[in-house]
């Protein structure tokens, strides 16, 4: 059986180091498009969720209104 794993046929030279390494990094950025989708379509899906919600629990008041509400003391170290 023959070893060959040259599936660019690039044989010989610095063309083959090129090759492999734009290869290599197409590979790579597919994998962060898939996982930019994934994101995406995740963010989606909960926005839809959001949407099928009835309007009643949209316009619900906060139910924690104080959450937000930091105070700053003045602390000083003698």
């Amino acid at each position: 059986m023959s070893d060959n794993n040259d599936y660019l046929r690039t044989g010989k030279g610095d063309f083959r180091l090129r090759a492999d390494v734009t290869a290599l990094m197409l590979k790579g950025a597919g994998y962060a498009a898939l996982f930019c989708f994934a994101v995406g379509f995740l963010i989606w899906v909960i926005y839809a969720i959001g949407q099928l919600l009835p309007e009643q629990s949209k316009e619900a008041d906060d139910p924690t209104p104080f959450s937000y509400n930091l105070t700053v003391e003045d602390t000083t170290v003698s």
